[in-house]
């Protein structure tokens, strides 16, 4: 351990300096407090982490490997400043060997030459990449001349490809088509920055903090409690950092100020481990106790950094939340090279053949990411107090940007065979990527029951301006209030089999999620509208042990979405070998129904006669869903993070070590 020790100490040193040179470019202009102004000497703590994860089968029936190799270095390092001012700050840079230790599922041998399927009355035929039944070549001779269609890609070549989804489920004749999935600097196709994400070549990939928004900076703010008269205080706090203001864990209802990364380890993380830090500006008027309160406070945040979303993962690299970086990145492949499109052209009773797109047609066109803007800032205030009785409560606002994107259908195509008749056809299959604003009210309240010797908490919120996609609309999506919350119960218990001596916390939460104005009709093949469910539960249950002096604490996570009727469970146990290391062993299994079918628009477009045949009723030329469904794209919704990924089971093991 002294070697180790030692060895720290350089790293130390040279984190010190990032740090300071950080402070100093991030603060300095704001006339803030000097970093060394007073002779207060730095404390600091640095931690070594590897995380190594093995994923079992996925629904190819193939065993995916290592999925994880993340070896991580941390700073925590604090020091006080003139004026009663004080510095924290927190450096985190990490590695993830995966790309490299298994190249052949997540780096630059991913993927390969792929084949999609045709339905025909005799079962499933399959023709590769390129060579959908329905070309160019075959609607010429219909007499269809001026097509969407084309006869082959010798820009986007059948290699480096998967089938969209196929590691969460079969095709089963629904809509799929070829998604590259190698670093972008190995393969650049479908490429485009969705927000950090997207764009990423294999260095970037593995060292995921090393970015042009100094990601590896996680905490570098300065903070100071001014008194005021009659025993008040303002509280200010400046810099990057994260807002917490939920007490939820596994899914956020009032904790939305800081975006989250889920391609780290999907919602398996801690949130603090997880969030994004945004450069933020808080103060908070602490007001004290009155008549009827114990203690009131005031606090004003402004986030006034460029806009940032959740990171969901890039396509190819081992979490990808929802299998939406996939969709996201075939979308835009499909936009800009053109792609075949299993199951696609309806050309008689049962028989739906892969079709091959030109480019501009259908697909991703244009991400439009919010440019930094006095306007484009969030604002949130949040009023807290603590009643005589012991109920402490919360009321909260927000302004801020939607983290997750939505996609506006009905995009001008390319094509003048299809704009020859208007500007945007609705219900096109052509999109562009939007983050909308969003206004956010909500509350929290928590208190003891000694009648159940627990804590309980709880948090509601409602939202104005959130997207949902929905097949009923011609744009694709509509704009509907929504309302979340959760209700917490944490409570120690005695359980002698695991410790006679301490408790063991047991915690349940239970989440709902009601969508206003929800729109779900039946159409002629199938239900259309928002793929998301009106309602929905989400239950989680925590039990923690503490046993050998609390050197060895076990503990399991149950997860169960019961309109998705998936689940996950994840058992560990960590292990305090000493003051310093901690060595986790653990696991992720889940299980339930899985991937789930939704309208995919296929009978959308009226691109006849190939999207109303014989058994699709309705005018050919009239464009409105129909209801034919599969499990691409929209089925993921009804899934859920949890069913999307039922084929991500994982063993892993995890040591940290502070120096």
């Amino acid at each position: 351990m002294t070697k180790l020790k030692a060895a720290g100490k350089p790293l130390l040193k040279s984190c010190m300096m990032a740090l300071g040179a950080a402070f100093a470019a991030s603060s300095g202009a704001a006339g803030l407090p000097e970093l060394g102004s007073d002779t207060t000497p730095w404390t600091a703590d640095v931690y070594y982490e590897n995380h190594t994860a093995f994923r079992g089968k996925d629904a190819t029936g193939k065993t995916v490997g290592l999925s994880k190799f993340r070896n991580t270095v941390q700073v925590e390092a604090d020091k006080g400043l003139s004026d009663g001012w004080k510095f924290h700050g927190v450096l985190r840079g990490s590695w993830d060997g995966v790309y490299r230790m298994n190249k052949g599922q997540f780096g630059e041998d991913a993927g390969g030459p792929i084949m999609l399927q045709s339905t025909t009355p005799g079962g499933y035929i399959y023709t590769p990449h390129g060579a959908g039944p329905v070309t160019k070549d075959v609607v010429d001779g219909l007499g269809l001349t001026g097509n969407v269609f084309t006869n082959g890609y010798p820009d986007s070549p059948n290699d480096g490809l998967r089938v969209l989804g196929d590691r969460v489920h079969s095709i089963g004749g629904g809509v799929a088509f070829g998604v590259p999935v190698r670093p972008c600097d190995t393969d650049g196709r479908g490429c485009v920055d969705l927000g950090g994400y997207g764009d990423k070549n294999l260095s970037e990939l593995e060292f995921s903090e090393f970015n042009d928004r100094l990601d590896f900076i996680r905490e570098a703010y300065v903070r100071k409690n001014v008194p005021l008269a009659d025993g008040k205080s303002m509280f200010l706090k400046i810099g990057k950092q994260q807002v917490v203001w939920g007490r939820t864990d596994l899914f956020r209802v009032l904790d939305v100020i800081n975006p989250v990364d889920f391609s780290r380890n999907n919602i398996y993380d801690e949130l603090q481990d997880i969030r994004i830090p945004m450069w933020i500006a808080q103060a908070e008027y602490r007001m004290g106790p009155s008549e009827s309160m114990q203690d009131r406070n005031l606090q004003v945040v402004w986030n006034f950094d460029k806009f940032r979303p959740n990171i969901l993962g890039q396509c190819g690299s081992p979490n990808v939340i929802l299998d939406a970086g996939c969709f996201f990145r075939g979308m835009k492949t499909l936009w800009d090279y053109g792609g075949t499109v299993a199951n696609f052209a309806n050309v008689g009773p049962d028989t739906l053949l892969a079709t091959n797109f030109g480019p501009g047609q259908i697909g991703l066109a244009n991400v439009h990411l919010p440019e930094w803007s006095l306007e484009n800032t969030q604002l949130g205030v949040k009023y807290e107090g603590v009643t005589m009785g012991g109920l402490a409560f919360s009321l909260n606002a927000l302004h801020y940007r939607s983290q997750l994107p939505s996609l506006h259908g009905g995009k001008r195509a390319t094509n003048a065979f299809i704009n020859e008749y208007r500007d945007a056809w609705p219900y096109l299959i052509s999109f562009d990527m939007y983050f909308p604003r969003v206004n956010l009210l909500g509350g929290s309240v928590d208190f003891e029951s000694e009648a159940l010797g627990a804590a309980i908490r709880m948090e509601g919120a409602m939202t104005w301006g959130e997207e949902f996609a929905n097949t009923n609309r011609p744009e694709l999506y509509s704009r509907n209030r929504v309302f979340r919350g959760v209700v917490g119960i944490d409570r120690p218990t005695f359980i002698p089999f695991i410790n006679p001596h301490r408790t063991t916390l047991i915690s349940g939460q239970l989440f709902w999620q009601h969508i206003f104005d929800h729109e779900l009709e039946d159409g002629p093949l199938g239900k259309v509208g928002i793929p998301d469910f009106k309602d929905n539960f989400i239950a989680t249950l925590l039990i923690k042990g503490f046993m050998m002096n609390d050197r060895v604490s076990p503990q399991l996570i149950i997860a169960r979405d019961f309109r998705a009727r998936s689940h996950t469970i994840a058992p560990a146990v960590e292990w305090s070998m000493s003051d310093d290391l901690k060595v986790t062993f653990g696991a992720n299994f889940k299980g339930g129904k899985g991937a789930n079918t939704f309208d995919d628009c296929r009978a959308c477009n009226p691109w006849a006669p190939f999207t109303s045949g014989p058994d699709i009723p309705g005018d050919p030329m009239q464009a409105y869903s129909r209801g034919l469904s599969g499990f691409e794209p929209l089925g993921r919704f009804r899934a859920g993070p949890i069913g999307s990924a039922v084929n991500e089971d994982e063993i892993f093991v995890s040591l940290r070590y502070k120096f």
